[in-house]
């Protein structure tokens, strides 16, 4: 009598010792954990000891992340990965690893994370933190829009050189008294791209964008509180907590209310002629019969959302950066006047012509941007595929995070890496590219901004030390303390903007 598979396996199953059951189990393991590595013939990337379930999180400083991570990078290396609730982080550090990701596996690490912080504010819509299709279709659509508007083009330098006009008035109205410039600074800069998307700039006594510059601001720094990161890691606990979120989801509504308003006042005086800013030109890509099924008014309001936010937040931060290193090392403020008064003079504004014959000050503005360090990990990416770095396996679905910190502060690159020093970027009295010097990133999703900003950040810079000296107000220490938030930014200061006199 024959007896099937079936059922003499049970059979022996029943009658085997408890150890012998034991000791086949874990030959079963050890032997799927050899075939796992024998097909990928990897090595698997070095991590620090993680609790069960919180896994990293208790390693993490949120308040100064960059800190930590720069102590794992020198206790694992150049790869290494983290784990913080369900998700796991690759830091990668050094220029040669950061060009391999995001250019040379630039397709691999095109997408963004669904962080469920993001996902419950931006959606996976708009240009920042879409992906696929449907990114690239509205990426390439607002490229060729901002160029229609004057982006590199002498009409949009003007409209900054005129705003640069606007916000050097803004301050002589303090009158040499301390105050802090973060709204005027902001307005200047939210200016030039609301002249952009909206069609107008904005009062510096409007009080209602006043309000909204200071809506704005909330986001930014309520993104890096701790209750945000952990509703990124557990928001079906965190949905029903008090805490930041909350506030941070509420501020996010305003900033979504205003856009969506502003479009409605477009499209009740939309003229088919005349295409006067970005919603115009978005609601008139609408009307096509053969666009792209991404193209709807809820991604023109998160397009539109992200130019607003990124647009204003980080030249703005910059800026502010700028003016408090000039009040900290009056000698380098004294240096960057010098040149001004020797090419522009007083009796005109500054413009991109200057830049190529005013070395020092384009150092300057440069050397800002590395100490300033406002993005330390880059804006974070996805594997879409499984795929190899210096070796190591990394999985699809592995979030990835480059170290431009280390790479702004590398001592082996920089001769004052915590130092600011205008010298980093001259070479022989010459301006000197810094291949190390990546404050836009690189790659597929460079910055889509990056000549707007940089002519922003020259003129807005150059036409404020042309006509004011700024200085720490009497007995007041200066300091670099710093609010960590969507961008590092400066902590609130008070400063002193005088006139110059020549």
């Amino acid at each position: 009598m024959q007896l099937s598979l079936g059922t003499v396996l049970p059979s022996l199953w029943e009658r085997a010792p408890l150890q012998t059951l034991f000791l086949f189990c874990a030959i079963l393991l050890i032997l799927a954990q050899y075939l796992h590595g024998r097909r990928h013939h990897l090595r698997y990337l070095p991590s620090p000891p993680s609790l069960p379930i919180l896994r990293n999180i208790f390693q993490m400083d949120f308040k100064n992340p960059q800190i930590t991570i720069q102590k794992l990078a020198r206790e694992y290396g150049n790869v290494f990965r983290t784990h913080v609730g369900s998700s796991s982080f690759i830091m990668v550090t050094g220029l040669p690893l950061i060009k391999e990701v995001l250019v040379n596996q630039g397709h691999v690490f095109i997408d963004r994370p669904p962080f469920p912080i993001h996902f419950h504010t931006f959606k996976s819509h708009g240009l920042i933190m879409s992906n696929g299709q449907e990114w690239r279709h509205q990426r390439r659509f607002t490229l060729m829009t901002l160029r229609n508007f004057g982006l590199g083009k002498k009409t949009l330098e003007d409209r900054i050189r005129e705003e640069a006009g606007y916000l050097t008035e803004a301050i002589r109205e303090e009158k040499g008294q301390a105050f802090d410039p973060h709204f005027q600074t902001n307005n200047a800069v939210s200016n030039i791209i609301c002249s952009i998307a909206f069609g107008h700039r904005f009062d510096y006594h409007d009080s209602q964008f006043r309000e909204l510059l200071k809506t704005l601001d909330n986001t930014t720094v309520l993104l890096g509180t701790w209750e945000c990161q952990l509703f990124s890691m557990y928001p079906r606990i965190m949905k029903f907590l008090p805490g930041s979120h909350q506030k941070l989801f509420r501020e996010w509504k305003k900033l979504e209310t205003f856009v969506e308003h502003e479009i409605k006042q477009h499209k009740e005086n939309l003229n088919p002629e005349e295409t006067l800013d970005y919603i115009d030109a978005y609601l008139k890509e609408l009307s096509k019969n053969n666009i792209h099924s991404s193209f709807d008014e809820e991604n023109l309001i998160f397009c539109t959302l992200d130019l607003f936010l990124a647009g204003t937040e980080t030249t703005s931060t910059t800026l502010r950066w700028a003016l408090l290193y000039m009040a900290l090392y009056p000698e380098i403020q004294g240096k960057i006047q010098a040149e001004i008064d020797r090419v522009i003079g007083q009796s005109r504004q500054p413009t991109m012509a200057d830049k190529e014959i005013m070395p020092y000050t384009n150092a300057a503005v440069h050397e800002v941007q590395r100490m300033g360090d406002i993005f330390p990990f880059n804006v974070v990416r996805l594997a879409t595929v499984d795929t190899t770095v210096a070796g190591y396996h990394v999985p699809k679905g592995t979030v990835l995070m480059t170290n431009l910190t280390a790479l702004h502060r590398d001592p082996k690159e920089w001769a004052t890496p915590e130092t600011f020093n205008p010298e980093h970027f001259l070479e022989n009295g010459q301006f000197k590219k810094r291949e190390n010097f990546l404050p836009f990133s690189i790659g597929k999703r460079v910055c889509l901004g990056e000549q707007l900003a940089r002519t922003q950040l020259f003129l807005f810079f150059t036409c404020l030390l042309q006509k004011f000296t700024f200085q720490a107000p009497p007995n007041t220490q200066l300091s670099l303390d710093f609010r960590y938030g969507m961008t590092v930014s400066p902590a609130s200061y008070q400063i002193c903007a005088l006139p110059r006199v020549m």
